[in-house]
């Protein structure tokens, strides 16, 4: 009875409320007679699958209800079937702990990308070429740091994601992604520098990786930098979305569409899928993607996820397998963005592609996104936080075996394009917008 209290199903705690009304009964035969046919009926009717049923999961110590109205209430663009229960609009959550926010600063120029200093700054891009640190405890920005390379800040490009060395405290070293300009067009670039012990530039600047080939085009550069745990980088490519690109996705002679595994030196890393065979980069570590703008490793398993703008939409989270093909442009849940569907034939799922662990219809517009590592709000622990820009909101996905089971909606009030997030060391996550904001989230 002690385990039955401690949940709020409405039909179990009827359940109760008749089991001590019998207890009126006079004899024990008929209090149990009683008692079994309720108990029957309650559990029969908490696992009928309706409209009005309800099923309680526990997961990380918090409840998830299936009749709690899933947070995407409008219609989508197309009416395809997800591949399996569960993939796209489930059910929504509501955290219960108390927590709050706070804007840092907002005279950042459209940030991209922010990473914690060990000493509890943050590091931030901006998409004209600059990086900035910001104080988190007084909101102070710095003057622009010097010494990095000149980028194309057309459309979507210019300075994107960075990382630091998982040994920033001694070397200093900075990696970054980029679109860099050249004669025929412009590509997504990775490069690395030193900090200068001042702050006030990069030294020794260099790239040290160019995707391939070069294309006059203004849109879909990816540019996501992160570090796996042997000191190797993992970088995201997009397909630069005209249609005589996108196909490039499925050719594993080009980096258009692609992860990207390499060295600090921008070398293939040893070991990679395709790492001798004939007619493919070695560098790539998965393909068939759009324009992946988030990477991020779940704490506890270790395993690499990204997600990925769809057309219009079929924006995807996908679980990263080495050597594995996510189908774009052959199969999507989105379409044209003039109209239209994608793929002859129109198909969302084949043989030999991946599935996408979850997806949005209508959009989410997915960007930065992290894993939650603190303490401080216990049910977050090891939920998924995406940056959403035309969705204005934070999307938090709690995932359960590597399936979605419950998402809600942070910030949507603040009317902001939520482009990169990540965790600082004491708990708090950081957040940076398109407008110019840094916000802070922790507990109460």
């Amino acid at each position: 009875m002690d385990k039955l209290l401690q949940y709020p199903h409405n039909r179990i705690k009827l359940f109760i409320f008749k089991f001590v009304r019998l207890n009126r009964l006079k004899t024990n035969n008929m209090k149990i007679i009683y008692t079994t046919i309720l108990l029957a009926a309650t559990l029969t009717s908490c696992s009928n699958a309706n409209s009005t049923s309800e099923k309680i999961q526990v997961v990380d110590n918090q409840e998830i209800s299936d009749t709690l109205t899933p947070v995407e209430t409008k219609k989508g663009n197309a009416d395809y079937k997800p591949a399996f229960e569960g993939q796209t609009r489930i059910a929504g959550v509501k955290t219960t702990t108390p927590y709050e926010f706070k804007v840092i600063t907002e005279s950042l120029n459209a940030p991209w990308g922010v990473v914690e200093l060990p000493d509890g700054r943050l590091l931030i891009t901006e998409t004209e070429g600059v990086m900035r640190i910001v104080d988190a405890s007084s909101g102070k920005v710095s003057e622009e740091i010097t010494g990095i390379p000149e980028v194309d800040d057309r459309g979507q490009g210019g300075l994107l994601g960075l990382t630091l060395s998982p040994d920033f405290s001694n070397d200093r070293m900075i990696f970054w992604a980029f679109t860099e300009k050249v004669d025929k067009g412009n590509h997504t670039a990775i490069a690395k520098g030193k900090l200068s012990k001042d702050e006030k530039t990069i030294e020794n600047a260099q790239v040290i990786y160019r995707a391939s080939p070069t294309y006059d085009g203004k849109l879909h550069y990816g540019g996501r930098v992160i570090f796996d745990k042997e000191g190797n980088l993992f970088v995201s490519i997009g397909e630069r979305s005209d249609k005589e690109t996108r196909v490039k996705s499925q050719d594993l002679n080009t980096s258009f569409g692609k992860i990207v595994h390499i060295t600090t030196e921008g070398k293939p890393v040893a070991g990679n899928p395709f790492e001798g065979q004939a007619d493919a980069r070695p560098e790539i570590y998965s393909y068939g993607h759009r324009n992946p703008q988030g990477l991020a490793f779940h704490p506890e398993t270790g395993e690499l996820w990204c997600n990925e703008f769809g057309p219009r939409g079929g924006d995807e989270l996908n679980l990263i397998k080495p050597g594995k093909n996510y189908g774009w442009p052959i199969i999507t849940y989105g379409i044209e963005y003039a109209g239209g569907e994608i793929g002859d034939p129109v198909i969302q799922q084949k043989d030999g592609m991946e599935q996408p662990v979850y997806y949005w219809d209508p959009v989410l517009s997915p960007s930065g996104m992290t894993f939650y590592k603190g303490d401080k709000i216990p049910e977050w622990k090891n939920n998924l936080f995406i940056g959403g820009l035309n969705s204005n909101h934070i999307a938090r996905l709690v995932i359960e075996g590597n399936k979605v089971v419950g998402e809600e909606r942070i910030l949507a009030d603040e009317g902001e394009r939520f482009r990169d997030i990540t965790q600082g060391r004491n708990g708090e996550l950081y957040v940076v917008t398109q407008g110019g904001k840094l916000y802070s989230i922790d507990g109460k």
